[in-house]
């Protein structure tokens, strides 16, 4: 059994998810322990129990430690099966990251695999899912992924409710190297419960942001009505993103020029994929093999995703500073 130290480098969520992903890929059982030690409430919460226990009914897994604030879990997987299965995380947890947990290890499936998925599409620390549809899936298809998301109802902190459909195919991976795309910037900006002015201001101010800035851009907007109240606005072009989320007495124009900021100084780096996206691709590519992308800074969830990543199988990556950026790659 693999033994994993979970407090490693980010130390958090995600060195979990992407070890059980890549457990499920490999057939090794592991064996994880100080998980989120450095955290203010240490261990498992909500949404970490729902991620690990889909991955688990997907590969018949034996796994134990399965409960709030466990610190140490094992994990056994059998084989990767197909179906389809309908999770509800039970609060505002986020559907983008319970998907982390399980995506890489679905293209091996034995058939198809539909999920349905209720919880948060729009909280803190997370990807939206707007960007997981629209940038990772982007990408992953480069890597030869096969997989979609529909968004079928947002949900935002605290109250969650949102749905997400997804569906993917057993596929073969294969390698490929990221450059920049110029393309048009496209976005979404949209609110529930609130007035349908907020996603309007929220899309004026970045675009305004952005044509300061020198890019064009089409921002759609979206007011509705849904189960929670709240609001966001995700930008994209090529393999570069960026989001904001609403928050209680926070003018609607801050959150759409917070969003255009951080694509903007992505976009000016001139790197492939921005600093989220990298972290994401780090065990696609490792199983694909043969890959590349630019990048204008390393993030610790980078780092850490190399490293359990290179726990699990026979590869090492490459960092090497390229004309002010940084390549990351692998054979």
């Amino acid at each position: 059994m693999l033994e994993i130290e979970g407090s490693y480098g980010e130390g958090g969520g995600q060195l979990v998810r992407t070890a059980v992903a890549l457990s499920a890929v490999t057939g090794k059982g592991i064996r994880i322990t100080n998980i989120r030690k450095n955290r203010p409430s240490p261990g498992l919460k909500q949404q970490h129990l729902k991620a690990l226990e889909t991955a688990a009914r997907i590969c018949k897994a034996q796994i134990s430690g399965l409960f709030p604030g466990s610190t140490e879990i094992s994990f056994v997987p059998v084989e990767i099966k197909g179906g389809k299965y309908d999770i509800d995380i039970g609060t505002a947890g986020s559907i983008t990251l319970l998907l982390q947990c399980i995506m890489p290890a679905l293209p091996f499936a034995k058939e198809k695999i539909k999920l349905t998925i209720k919880g948060g599409t729009d909280v803190a620390w997370s990807p939206t899912t707007d960007y997981l549809q629209h940038i990772t899936f982007r990408a992953l298809e480069k890597l030869g992924y096969s997989g979609s998301i529909t968004l079928k109802e947002h949900g935002y902190y605290p109250k969650g409710g949102g749905k997400v459909s997804a569906y993917f195919k057993p596929c073969r991976l294969r390698g490929f190297h990221f450059i920049k795309e110029e393309e048009e910037i496209n976005g979404i900006s949209h609110a529930s419960n609130l007035p349908a002015h907020v996603p309007l201001r929220q899309a004026e101010a970045a675009n305004t942001r952005l044509m300061e800035a020198g890019y064009p851009s089409q921002i759609e907007t979206q007011s509705f009505e849904a189960f929670s109240t709240g609001s966001g606005i995700t930008l994209w072009t090529g393999y570069i993103g960026g989001s904001a989320l609403g928050e209680k007495g926070l003018h609607a124009e801050k959150v759409g020029k917070h969003a255009a900021d951080e694509i903007i100084s992505e976009l000016r780096s001139g790197a492939a994929v921005d600093t989220h996206l990298a972290d994401q691709l780090i065990p696609y590519m490792a199983l694909a093999g043969n890959s590349s992308y630019t990048v204008r800074e390393l993030s610790l969830h980078t780092t850490t995703n190399i490293w359990v990543t290179e726990q699990f199988l026979d590869v090492k990556f490459r960092i090497e500073k390229k004309e002010g950026l940084l390549e990351v790659s692998v054979n």
